[in-house]
């Protein structure tokens, strides 16, 4: 009888170790958006709070939101997850060909470049290991304006949408480039966009690579040779890496511009 209790005691024992263990492979990890490369001049607000001056290297928790300024040509690139480590990888002439989705890496870590004149939110990144992998949940909030991500490969319970004023875009694998105002393109795997038309309706369209949608109209087209190779150079100059040693193909100091914003912001 003794041994009976002293078996059942272990069995409950290890029960109770294995409950633990799965609890604890199963906790939620926050994320952050690590800032890796700013042109011009960008600012962020942390939940609702005062505008400040957004800087290389600064951790953008979600419930922020990052706004770039509306000079020409100014962007903020952002490694979602932290990006420990990330470094870009510089190409110049003598890169990857650059013809129209002709160009596709499979993404490193999930980077997103807010162009100018963008409000774009961070309203979530977390990550939970299940022991059976990693399972992450990204909710990016464009308010306005117009961004460039670049995702790399999720588990299949895995979420990454972009919220825009009448929608979502489910992504997934995918180079993708966004507007608030329903313009989206894919040069690498597909995005689903469900959104509101004209009349209050839902409706969902699916965009596969080569392929542009406009939420407007609701036209589906491919995408101008023109806008994808823009795509595919804009894929060449977010790519990031994690480890070392790191190799720079060619550099040419003359095509990127760090600049750390000045003053008050826009």
């Amino acid at each position: 009888m003794k041994t009976i209790r002293s078996f059942i005691g272990l069995v409950g024992c290890g029960l109770a170790l294995a409950m633990v263990s799965s609890l604890y492979a199963q906790t939620e990890t926050q994320g952050a958006a690590k800032v890796v490369r700013i042109k011009g001049s960008a600012r962020v607000s942390v939940s609702g709070g005062a505008w400040q001056p957004l800087h290389v290297g600064d951790l953008v928790k979600p419930g922020s939101v990052i706004q770039t300024s509306t000079e020409d040509k100014s962007y903020v690139d952002i490694v979602l997850g932290e990006g420990e480590g990330a470094t870009p990888i510089v190409f110049g002439a003598s890169g990857p060909p650059s013809s129209s989705l002709g160009y596709q890496p499979e993404a490193a870590q999930n980077v997103v470049r807010i162009y100018a004149n963008t409000a774009l939110g961070v309203d979530k990144l977390t990550t939970m290991d299940t022991g059976a992998g990693p399972v992450s949940d990204t909710q990016l909030d464009l308010k306005a304006g117009h961004i460039f991500g670049s995702v790399k490969k999720m588990s299949a319970a895995s979420k990454y949408e972009v919220k825009i004023p009448n929608g979502v875009a489910g992504i997934r694998g995918t180079t993708y480039d966004l507007t608030s105002d329903g313009v989206i393109r894919v040069t690498v795997g597909s995005v689903v966009l469900a959104y509101v038309d004209s009349s209050g309706k839902v409706v969902t369209q699916v965009i596969v690579a080569g392929q542009q949608f406009d939420a407007r109209t609701q036209t589906l087209s491919p995408i101008p040779t023109s806008i994808g190779d823009q795509m595919n150079d804009t894929a060449k100059a977010t790519e990031f890496i994690t480890v070392a040693p790191i190799t720079y193909i060619t550099v040419n100091p003359s095509l990127y511009n760090y600049v750390s914003p000045s003053g008050t912001g826009p």
